[in-house]
């Protein structure tokens, strides 16, 4: 999961600067030229003309999906992206996960997440590492003691204030937490 999430990142990063000749534009409102094109098809009067744009410019996307030089995703491949980052910092890479608004950002702001652990360890100082499904690794930062996790268990993950998260694991106590990986 993590493979692929980082693959996703990469590929939108070079596949923007690769169709538009240099690094990505700042701009999250911008379509990319492969798709601004197919859409000014629709301005065509005439019906041959029109159907000759949708051609060429259909196949000119096609090739570009499979040559990885652009990627179509959905709504729901979006979320999952999301899911899979969830916690990292990471800088802002605008545009990526959809438009930029107000609106629809505070739709799609994610705040938590329910999970399974997969993977349970501790470090040296005796912190709970876990792992939850996706591969996500979560450490404690804080001293809160719990009865030991198994694996299997439910864990709520939630951001809490200044970048910092804290999880829930079966109901217990809230700790503080942090995003290794």
């Amino acid at each position: 999961m993590k493979q692929s999430v980082a693959w996703i990142v990469a590929s939108f990063i070079l596949c923007t600067s690769a169709v538009r000749g240099g690094p990505p534009e700042p701009s999250a409102s911008a379509r990319p030229p492969l798709f601004a094109k197919l859409i000014e098809c629709r301005s065509i009067k005439e019906d041959a003309a029109r159907l000759a744009c949708y051609d060429a410019q259909t196949a000119a996307l096609d090739e570009a999906e499979r040559k990885n030089e652009v990627m179509v995703v959905d709504r729901q491949q979006i979320k999952k992206a999301k899911r899979g980052l969830f916690g990292l910092a990471l800088p802002s890479i605008g545009g990526l996960f959809g438009k930029d608004n107000e609106q629809s950002a505070a739709e799609e702001q994610l705040d938590s997440i329910d999970s399974t652990i997969t993977g349970l360890g501790s470090t040296q100082s005796s912190k709970l590492i876990f792992t939850i499904e996706g591969g996500a690794r979560w450490v404690q930062t804080d001293s809160t003691s719990i009865r030991t996790p198994k694996v299997g268990q439910p864990v709520k993950i939630k951001k809490a204030a200044m970048g910092s998260y804290f999880a829930v694991i079966n109901g217990q106590r809230t700790m503080r937490v942090r995003r290794e990986n």
